[in-house]
């Protein structure tokens, strides 16, 4: 059995890695203004998840998911508006 300690940690660890998996696709669409390669759905899909996560975390007062879910929220709307934009 883990221990709540062990266990916030492998969270954080997951959340933290989840998030960060996004900045170099973010960093590339913004670099390169090159989305033919992304789907618009699946993309609209994954941050409307991401943004229902978010208040689902905003609902239980829970921190770690309130900080990941917000980072990634904004790095997929980076991505998703550079889409749009240059799609």
């Amino acid at each position: 059995m883990l221990s709540p300690a062990t266990i916030e940690l492998v969270g954080a660890a997951g959340a933290t890695l989840t998030t960060l998996c996004w900045l170099p696709q973010a960093v590339k669409v913004i670099r390169d203004k090159d989305t033919r390669a992304l789907s618009l759905p699946a993309n609209l899909a994954f941050t409307l998840g991401v943004a229902l996560w978010l208040v689902y975390g905003i609902a239980l007062n829970n921190w770690p998911l309130i900080g990941s879910e917000s980072v990634t929220l904004a790095l997929m709307l980076t991505i998703v508006a550079t889409k749009l934009r240059y799609g």
